[in-house]
């Protein structure tokens, strides 16, 4: 079992930054890669961010030079920087993991965490 709690959501101004947190426990020995999904009301989850264990990343178009996603493997935290955010960035943000067998976004969740984008 993996346990993936969030933090870091909140109430921004558009062009402000959010850091998104999202700490692993349990057998994560297992884990080959964690991500970041989000998913805004009345659309469908879509895949932010995704880093694997030995750094590689991989970022949504819609992301890619304002978002950056980190690890820090004593910590077993995986981060997601959001800087110039806009209301569009608006959603529930949730952590991801990724094991053999069990693709990135068909296996462990995080509970989300919320991010409001005011223009």
């Amino acid at each position: 079992q993996v346990q993936l709690e969030e933090s870091g959501g909140g109430l921004v101004q558009a062009g402000g930054s959010l850091r998104l947190s999202c700490a692993a426990s349990g057998s994560i020995f297992s884990i080959i890669a964690m991500g970041w999904y989000r998913q805004a009301p009345g659309k469908q989850r879509e895949l932010v961010a995704t880093i694997t264990r030995d750094g590689s990343t991989y970022y949504a178009d819609s992301v890619k030079g304002q978002f950056t996603i980190s690890r820090d493997n004593a910590k077993n935290t995986v981060y997601l920087q959001m800087n110039s955010l806009k209301p569009e960035d608006t959603a529930l943000y949730y952590c991801a993991t990724q094991r053999p067998g069990h693709p990135m976004g068909r296996d462990y969740w995080g509970q989300g965490t919320q991010v409001t984008v005011s223009s």
